[in-house]
């Protein structure tokens, strides 16, 4: 059963995806925003790498490196359930990809589903993943999902995933689709390890916490996507269907 802890109100997102909050909220897709009465907690290990430099737009409130956005998730569910639907120890990955800023929309979208998990998992995954069963744009999930208007099929694959969050490296693979590394930022100076850690504890929609370095990622399929050492992210999404839960 899931620990009790204070589920943080869905207020207004701070920084960079504040911009998608407004777009939407004005109009853009606001036949996505509808609340859903599913009860669920969603408590995952994720690896993620994107495009941008180290001082990612998401996250520093800037504008993307490349004038567009890229990004693949993976991760490891710890914690959690759908209702009745267990959900530890499944794994899945999210595909998203932008022609220009995450704000302008026109993203395309692709999950990719733990082939081990039976029906009503695969279904309960893919619907948190959507951001579909969460308050609106409480979660990176519902707003992503926000700005996209194409949605590829949900894939059932073997996914591997190695991800050390103190020595922030991982090596992650989905068959025939996705292969990617992380690993430490070093210092120049030392050879050693150089370490980067973002605390948001206010205003995000997706952590509070989060280890960085560099990744290098290659997706092919529908979402054909390469990038070497752009910004690596290794954090916890602890999620419900009000939005980010914190540790306080």
């Amino acid at each position: 059963m899931p620990t009790e802890r204070t589920s943080l109100s869905c207020s207004k997102p701070t920084g960079r995806l504040a911009a998608c909050h407004d777009a939407i909220t004005k109009g853009r897709n606001s036949e996505r925003l509808t609340k859903m009465p599913d009860q669920w907690e969603f408590k995952s290990r994720t690896y993620d790498n994107c495009n941008c430099d180290m001082n990612c737009g998401c996250q520093f409130n800037l504008p993307s490196t490349h004038g567009y956005c890229q990004t693949a998730y993976i991760g490891a569910v710890e914690e959690g359930q759908f209702n009745e639907t267990p959900l530890a120890g499944l794994k899945w990955a999210g595909l998203w990809k932008w022609p220009g800023e995450i704000t302008a929309g026109n993203g395309t979208r692709q999950i990719i589903v733990d082939e081990r998990a039976d029906e009503a998992q695969r279904l309960a995954l893919q619907t948190i993943i959507s951001g579909e069963a969460c308050a609106p744009l409480s979660n990176v999930f519902s707003v992503y999902g926000s700005m996209c208007e194409h949605f590829l099929d949900t894939l059932f694959l073997p996914i591997e995933l190695e991800a050390d969050f103190d020595q922030r490296t991982a090596t992650a693979h989905v068959p025939g689709i996705l292969t990617s590394r992380g690993r430490p930022l070093i210092n120049e100076f030392s050879g050693e390890p150089f370490h980067v850690a973002l605390a948001r504890p206010h205003g995000s929609v997706e952590f509070e916490y989060a280890e960085l370095g560099l990744a290098t990622t290659t997706v092919t399929g529908g979402m054909d996507m390469a990038f070497e050492d752009s910004y690596g992210m290794w954090c916890v999404h602890h999620f419900n269907q009000d939005g980010l839960i914190s540790t306080d």
